[in-house]
């Protein structure tokens, strides 16, 4: 149970006197045209990402040859498979980089922060172009991921305060724009780059985009200074929270069916869909526009209904990956419109899982929005390690989309048995305060029983509690103490 304070529903503060403050506007304020620059800046740094993420899927066939062709001459399948290990190190930095940095960053302001990262996640892809060795250029690999998650999650934050109050999931989307435009356009163009100058030329052009990103940020964010009185501390304390973990888990679990099929997409094409290496950009760029088009959705129906977005998007999503398992072999058409159908459902199940990871971390939000990018990141490393095991185990390359489908599945029953038990739980509340209403004495300010019970449920499913509330009412009684509650 939830004892709130009458502050909570008190009316704001007076403005302030003061002409400097006065004429100080919120973000959300500012003309039109300096935060629309502003929240292309922030999507650029995400085309960025998203090129280094998914362009070595496309190009991982390229990178074993130049780093492993001694193993690739004797055992491509097992050359591909150890080269995916390039993608699980990716993931991995940015599942440590994610909650360490947001911790590191409570007392920076977030215009200061997410330009230092810009600046880490360039140096990480130069040095991802420069490494002689496989082992040196995974460790590179590893340490361009760091900055992943934080940047994403500062970004959800800044763009959600550009676009204002109670547009927190198109806040989220237009973050993650630029990861889905890079998978429509960046990705395809940057595989066919690399078939032609090299995967290492592919690294290089992305540097430069973060570099880009790193002045374009300097140039339109409007100053936000860091929060007062915040410690490391207090963003800790939002990992007391079981449910946190639980919808770290099941986006885990869910997104790694995607990534199962995804990180083997280039030798998916040309071995199960019979189709020449040079089809694989466009192979990525369907994917590409499902992204794109997912985010849209995903934005829009996140901000009506968090819940019924994830009830809907992940049926859809494991069906689209049935689908791909039995219309891509020997069939292009199938396999473009199973990348297609993929993406759309997975990228719309995007903004929903981050939405509600903030709101669940409530004061800790930067490491609320940050873990949603480990948790997206550890499904990837699972993803690429499953897929690959089993192709290494001589299953083949359609094995990755069974192991993808029951992953998918698993977390769509993780995700209907959370929210069944959020609704169970909140009912259970709700008739504690109902036995015990006539029983309080004293002055201390106590939410109706109705309210309380429409705002936890609101919180606890991840939808958003609603602003105007009934005044808090004062009772008398004894408190009684609930266990649990």
């Amino acid at each position: 149970m939830t004892l709130t304070s009458a502050s909570r529903s008190a009316p704001p503060p007076e403005a302030s006197s003061n002409p400097e403050q006065t004429s100080a506007l919120a973000p959300h304020e500012l003309p039109a045209r300096r935060r629309t620059f502003a929240l292309l800046a922030l999507a650029l740094g995400g085309v960025g990402i998203g090129a280094s993420e998914f362009a070595t899927m496309g190009l991982l066939p390229g990178i074993a040859d130049g780093l492993l062709s001694g193993q690739m001459s004797a055992d491509p399948e097992a050359g591909i498979a150890r080269a995916g290990g390039l993608i699980t190190a990716y993931a991995l930095g940015v599942v440590v980089g994610a909650p360490v940095l947001a911790l590191l960053s409570v007392r920076w302001s977030r215009t200061s922060m997410i330009t230092a990262l810009a600046v880490a996640l360039a140096a990480g892809t130069v040095l991802s172009a420069l490494m002689p060795t496989f082992e040196l250029t995974m460790a590179a690999r590893f340490l361009a991921g760091v900055p992943h998650g934080a940047y994403f999650g500062v970004a959800s934050l800044l763009a959600a305060s550009l676009m204002g109050p109670g547009s927190q999931g198109k806040g989220v989307a237009v973050a993650l724009s630029g990861l889905t435009v890079a998978n429509l356009i960046g990705v395809p163009l940057m595989t066919a780059l690399g078939q032609v100058a090299g995967w290492r030329t592919v690294y290089l052009v992305i540097a430069a985009i973060f570099l880009a990103t790193v002045l374009a940020l300097r140039w339109t964010l409007p100053p936000q200074p860091a929060v007062p009185g915040r410690r490391a501390v207090d963003e800790l304390l939002a990992l007391r929270r079981v449910q946190l973990w639980i919808v770290m888990a099941l986006a885990a679990v869910g997104f790694a069916g995607g990534f199962a099929v995804f990180s083997y997409v280039a030798d998916i094409t040309t071995q199960v869909s019979g189709a020449s290496a040079s089809v694989v950009p466009w192979v990525l760029a369907a994917a590409g526009l499902g992204m794109t088009l997912g985010n849209i959705l995903g934005g829009i129906t996140t901000d009506r209904s968090l819940r019924g977005t994830l009830l809907l998007g992940f049926p859809v999503y494991i069906a689209a990956l049935v689908g791909l398992f039995l219309a891509a072999p020997g069939s292009l058409p199938g396999l473009l419109i199973g990348f297609f159908a993929i993406n759309v459902a997975s990228s719309a199940l995007g903004p929903a899982l981050q939405t509600w990871l903030i709101r669940v971390a409530h004061r800790s939000e930067v490491l609320g929005a940050s873990l949603n990018h480990a948790a997206f990141n550890v499904a990837n490393a699972l993803g690429a390690a499953l897929g690959g095991a089993v192709i290494a185990g001589g299953l083949g390359f359609r094995a990755p989309m069974v192991v993808a489908i029951v992953l998918a599945s698993t977390g769509f029953v993780m995700v209907g048995a959370t929210l069944v038990a959020l609704q169970l739980r909140s009912r259970r509340t709700l008739a504690v305060l109902r036995e015990h209403e006539g029983t309080y004495t004293g002055s201390i300010p106590i939410i109706a029983a109705q309210q309380e019970q429409e705002q936890e449920e609101q919180e606890e499913q991840g939808e958003e509690p609603c602003e105007e509330s009934e005044p808090a009412r004062t009772t008398t009684g004894t408190i009684p103490a609930m266990a649990g509650a």
